[in-house]
């Protein structure tokens, strides 16, 4: 009984060896557009992480693509409804209005809107500012993102490519080392 499972050990290890040399490999991480979780040289700013994280929500005609026009679109509608006098500019009270429809606009908010810093957004500022989800994944510049696109984006954003340490939710976690070392 002993030598079996000697055996089986012996077995397990020589399947496991090739196994994890290949996880080794020089292989190619994967990647969506010009993101990669996996690398260090590319880190990607909370609010690109907001636009990232919220691109399939503009696909307005539910055919599983978001465009630019579908971007605009929702764009058009955030800014008419927070342009509550009708001047064609939206103000730091107005913004409030855009953050209680759509909370990614808390990261991206008003001064990364406000390109000329008159500490308002006109419908240009906000409408045509360059979208960081389109800027990132369209990399053939078709205005187009496809569903896996999304899809690999939203999954790709999950990891932590900041260099920051991860925050926890377990209460009994620590980040100090002398703890940490305890036996």
């Amino acid at each position: 009984m002993v030598l079996l499972d000697k055996r089986i050990i012996a077995l397990a290890a020589a399947l496991a060896l090739p196994m994890a040399a290949g996880g080794c490999s020089g292989a190619k991480l994967p990647s969506v557009g010009s993101i990669n979780p996996f690398s260090s040289s590319k880190s990607i700013s909370d609010t690109d992480r907001v636009f990232l994280m919220a691109a399939g929500s503009w696909d307005r005609n539910r055919d599983n693509q978001v465009t630019c026009d579908e971007w605009k679109a929702y764009a058009n509608e955030l800014f008419d409804r927070a342009d509550a006098n009708g001047d064609g500019e939206v103000d730091t009270t107005e913004w409030a209005s855009i953050v209680a429809v759509d909370r990614m606009f808390v990261t991206a908010n008003l001064d990364y809107f406000d390109t000329n810093h008159d500490n308002k957004v006109s419908r240009a500022e906000f409408v045509d500012h360059p979208n960081p989800a389109f800027t990132l994944l369209d990399t053939a510049n078709t205005c187009v993102l496809t569903g896996d696109q999304v899809a690999g984006a939203r999954s790709q954003t999950e990891y932590d490519v900041s260099g920051k340490p991860k925050e926890t939710q377990d209460p009994t976690a620590t980040k100090n080392p002398d703890v940490l070392n305890r036996d």
